[in-house]
């Protein structure tokens, strides 16, 4: 009896539409890909309900033939490409005739399309079952009505994300359509309602579409040629950063990607600007012979291989460096001269740089021309050879600069003059009560019984809290102060040990804990701002704070939604009046890919620790024996404190351990 079995044609496009289709944001990337390589100049597209009920894309393109409409809904079967060869000079976004029939095995689906020139027609297929070709109306080009998706996989249906979360995935990539194609007019409406609207007029209209009329003052337009590949687009200046990645757009050849060997490019340029948790913006448009990329790696498309990372790497680059770096090579990247960094070179000092562009002239030996600048700031036009791709390969040297050798930031804060602090009862200024002082952890709150195993974990974690609170609390009484080293540590001897003391990490995290016991148990009281905070989101980020609403007026912030993506601030804690909102916001979307929920102590916690690190007292200063006494007595023995960036607050050494650094034992 035979044991393989030939699958089905529906059972096999089941399975394929599991790779191909994940979400609904895969159905619209899907059919406007097919809009976009069937010539329309406008392209609308509808999405209620996340995408689960309706999904229908209208373009003005080609449209299908009455006989193709069959063919459409077949595996395999795509205008793009029609033999092997073929994939070796892929200029169009879909070529592998896998999306229709795998949207239509998992929803129900019509095409309707009209060739100008001839009537109408509309063909339905409802689960992989084909319907019959029927004349209706309707205007020149195509449109495709995606219902109920999922319907008949109930197990994929179980996986998707809320409405809310689906629609913001959709919003993410139609809008990196619109900056795709700034040629096409787009509309799209979520849930009946217009929500993103681009004219088809130019790439700086779709920016603004996509990202507001001020993204545009916080960017540098750049237009370079480098060994054969053009990089343009827009990127953030030296001072401009955002809080996550969903602000970062790479198209090659015409396609989103999301390709660890561009990311990484563009990050090393920008290492030496931002801090920790920054990242660039940008929205790149680059430019390969198709021969050195594959496109065909996923059936998604959105990842792509290059015959040589090094020179993709080193292009972009060096590009991006020498516009943020202002060196002399950035007047031939930038197109706007306004944008321009302040350049550190003399125009006599400019050198030329080889160009072509290997996409518009068919003749690779000619020489191309490129200005140059001269001393009196005029321009003259010189012959340069071109060079091309596989000239790099031979002969690419790229620039390997040390970003540890680059010079400090304008904006970098100097570290603080030890001399400028002032000490006079550092302690009392703080008004700790010494002789009542004490550290109470937070209590928790009570588990349900549930199991025996779930009883056991709880009782084996109580035991080892409780032998850690007796390892490391001693009775302070039995301490004898011996000196202070280097002002800055605190020396103890009790008995066999010796115990060193950060005098500043001590006091941190003693006002640390204060300050968060306050916190928890706050009334909280409001303080209106005269003009309210506008918090300008993208959809990923108003998805989030929207679900984290409740959780930052917990805190007491009044907060409401505020328009399209856009949220309004009207008032904040009054033991937070002096807090950075911009920076309090881009705490909260920094992890976003995570997925993480808003919790108040994680939200607070850095704001808590930099309060109480400017209110301790400061390593180097020096400390009367009451302050030194008060500031022990106020540890209460817990010598396993760590101040609130981690760092260890006492050190210990033993008569044993010492006696063997002098070899008295061996």
């Amino acid at each position: 009896m035979a044991k393989i079995n030939l699958l089905t044609e529906q059972t096999y496009n089941r399975i394929a539409a599991g790779e191909v289709i994940d979400r609904p944001y895969s159905v619209v990337k899907e059919l406007v890909e097919n809009s976009i390589d069937a010539g329309a100049t406008q392209i609308e597209i509808y999405v209620e309900q996340g995408g689960k009920s309706l999904i229908r894309v209208v373009d003005n393109g080609g449209g299908i033939e009455r006989d193709d409409l069959k063919s459409a809904y077949l595996p395999h079967a795509t205008s793009k490409i029609s033999t092997a060869k073929d994939l070796e000079n892929i200029q169009t976004l879909g070529f592998r005739g896998e999306a229709i029939a795998s949207i239509a095995a998992i929803s129900q689906m019509t095409i309707t399309s009209r060739v100008e020139g001839e009537n109408c027609y509309r063909l339905s297929c409802n689960g992989g079952k084909m319907g019959i070709v029927e004349e209706s109306a309707g205007g020149k080009g195509t449109e495709i009505s995606v219902e109920n998706l999922f319907f008949n996989t109930p197990v994929r249906l179980k996986f998707l994300k809320s409405d809310k979360a689906e629609e913001a995935d959709i919003t993410s990539f139609v809008s990196r359509f619109i900056l795709d194609r700034p040629d096409i007019a787009f509309k799209y409406y979520l849930n009946k309602k217009l929500s993103l609207q681009s004219y088809g007029t130019n790439e700086e209209e779709a920016l603004v579409c996509v990202y507001g009329s001020q993204i545009v003052s916080n960017c540098f337009k750049i237009d370079a040629e480098k060994h054969g590949i053009r990089i343009r687009g827009y990127i953030g200046n030296q001072n401009f950063f955002k809080p996550n990645k969903s602000y970062q757009s790479v198209f090659l050849n015409g396609r989103y990607v999301v390709n660890p060997t561009i990311s990484a490019a563009v990050s090393n340029a920008y290492a030496s600007y931002a801090m920790k948790r920054q990242y660039p913006f940008y929205v790149l448009y680059i430019e390969v012979p198709t021969e050195i990329v594959d496109v065909n790696v996923h059936p998604n498309k959105a990842d792509v291989r290059f015959a040589d990372n090094q020179i993709i790497y080193g292009c972009i680059y060096t590009v991006i460096s020498a516009v943020l770096d202002g060196n002399s090579k950035a007047l031939d990247y930038v197109v706007s001269a306004k944008r321009m960094p302040q350049i550190q070179s003399t125009f006599a000092k400019q050198e030329t740089i080889p160009s072509v562009n290997p996409y518009y002239s068919n003749d690779t030996k000619e020489k191309s021309v490129i200005p140059k600048n001269t001393e009196e700031g005029s321009q003259e036009k010189i012959p340069v050879a071109t060079y091309s791709y596989e000239d790099a390969k031979k002969d690419l040297a790229f620039q390997k600069e040390d970003h540890a050798k680059k010079t400090a930031l304008p904006f970098e804060k100097k570290q603080s003059d030890d001399k400028e602090w002032k000490i006079p009862a550092v302690l009392k200024e703080e008004n700790h009560d010494c002789s009542t002082f004490t550290v109470h952890a937070p209590a928790e709150e009570p588990v349900q019984q549930t199991d025996t195993f779930s009883e056991n974990k709880k009782f084996l974690q109580e035991l080892e809290k409780t032998k850690s609170v007796k390892q490391n609390r001693i009775d302070p009484s039995a301490f004898v102060l011996k000196g202070n080293l280097f002002n800055t540590y605190l020396l103890y001897e009790n008995r066999d040990e010796v115990y060193l003391i950060d005098q500043h990490a001590a006091h941190e995290r003693l006002i640390y804990d204060r300050l968060k016991a306050q916190m928890q148990s706050r009334s909280i009281i409001r303080q209106p701002l005269l003009l309210p905070y506008v918090l300008d989101v993208n959809a990923f980020e108003s998805v989030f704070l929207s679900d984290q609403l409740d959780v930052i007026r917990d805190i007491g912030f009044d907060i409401d939604p505020f328009g399209n993506n856009c949220f309004k601030v009207s008032a904040v804690p009054v033991d937070l009046m002096d807090i950075d909102l911009k920076e309090f916001f881009d705490d909260i979307l920094n992890d976003i890919s995570g997925l993480k929920g808003i919790k108040l102590d994680s939200l607070l916690k850095d704001k808590l620790a930099m309060k109480a690190c400017k209110a301790a007292i400061k390593g180097g200063m020096t400390l009367t024996k009451e302050e030194t006494d008060a500031l022990f007595a106020m540890m209460d023995g817990d010598l396993g404190l760590k101040c609130p960036h981690g760092r260890p607050v006492v050190v210990k050494l033993t008569k044993y351990e010492i006696e063997k650094m002098f070899k008295r034992i061996v």
